[in-house]
């Protein structure tokens, strides 16, 4: 019994009894309203529920039907919700028919650079802004980035360009200061499987990119979307990112099959970052397209204004003449699908 279907005719009083019933059960529930049905999400082990206890629940005031979820995934799945997740940041909605691009520098390097990176790749069509103030190295003594000082410096440029921001965070302790300065909270490859993390950025009430693992399989990287839905965030956006193989002519391999797996798997956002998915600026545009075309819901691009002077992976960022070109490119390919480019 993962899921309740109410009746269209269930009163507010008959859903919380419900909802009381199944908390004396000991599970945590989530309530999905849509156009047509509203449903009840029940979190935990559902498989302790007797058959007896579940007719029990199937002739409550208010039900009309309940079903189980095979997969372990529940909540992502589309069993679970049928219609596509429509995330709703500021004026923009991620998950419909716009496709949004979130352009800019791999990390903050200082406030007049990220403000000059934002004027410039919201000139071009972007309709976020991405940049890292605190940055996972693989050497401890590469550039970490800037921390609240970038996040700051993030800000500001939203303020100025009106773009809103998504960054990493890598660390449950900075959570207060992400909910201040952050749009969209990201977590990174490395941290997909950091469940502690999950859990903690499920509690708020921010919109969480979540990429997929250096070597992660769709369902792992699933099962870590339901870390962060169980807490009850329902704004979960994916992000294909490359996973590793044994091929070097890439920085990874960009899986852009995913893109339509996931669109059968689940009901959430799907965007893709071409930039860390090959490494070098001058594949980015190809598969910036391709992943139109695959059917994703946006990209991540790094723009960067001097790529050869640049703090943190500068050889897979676009200046901003390149990515304005790029922009133009996109347009058309999201026309060919049926999509359009905010």
């Amino acid at each position: 019994m993962d899921i309740i279907v109410l009746s269209p005719e269930a009163t507010e009083e008959q859903i919380q009894n419900i909802l009381k019933r199944l908390e004396q059960f000991g599970f945590k529930t989530t309530l999905s309203k849509g156009a047509e049905r509203t449903i009840i999400g029940v979190i935990g082990d559902t498989s302790k529920v007797t058959e007896d206890e579940e007719e029990r629940f199937k002739v409550m005031p208010g039900v009309e039907n309940i079903m189980r979820i095979l997969k372990p995934f529940k909540i992502a799945s589309k069993d679970f919700k049928k219609a596509a997740t429509q995330i709703r940041i500021r004026d923009y909605v991620i998950g419909g028919k716009a496709i949004h691009v979130m352009a800019g520098p791999c990390s903050v390097e200082g406030r007049d650079m990220i403000i000059d990176i934002a004027r410039r790749v919201k000139d071009a069509g972007a309709t976020f802004l991405r940049g890292g103030a605190y940055k996972p190295r693989t050497s401890p003594y590469s550039f970490q980035g800037l921390g609240e000082e970038g996040l700051k410096y993030l800000k500001e440029a939203s303020e100025i360009t009106g773009l809103p921001v998504v960054t990493e965070l890598m660390d449950p302790r900075d959570i207060e200061l992400f909910v201040e300065y952050v749009d969209i909270i990201q977590i990174g490859a490395r941290n997909m499987q950091n469940f502690r993390l999950l859990l903690e950025v499920g509690k708020v009430n921010k919109p969480v990119l979540l990429k997929r693992g250096l070597s992660a399989t769709i369902k792992e990287w699933l099962m870590s979307a339901e870390y962060v839905l169980s807490q009850g965030n329902p704004n979960v956006i994916l992000c294909e990112r490359g996973i590793r193989t044994f091929e070097t002519a890439t920085r990874n391999t960009l899986d852009l099959s995913a893109v339509p797996v996931l669109k059968q798997m689940t009901h959430l956002p799907v965007v893709v970052d071409p930039s860390h998915g090959v490494g070098k600026w001058d594949l980015v545009p190809a598969m910036a397209k391709a992943a139109i075309a695959a059917g994703a819901d946006g990209l991540l691009i790094e723009v960067h204004h001097n790529p050869p002077e640049a703090l943190s992976d500068g050889e897979q960022s676009l200046r901003p003449d390149v990515f304005s070109d790029l922009m133009k490119e996109l347009k058309a390919i999201a026309s060919v699908v049926g999509r359009e480019l905010m």
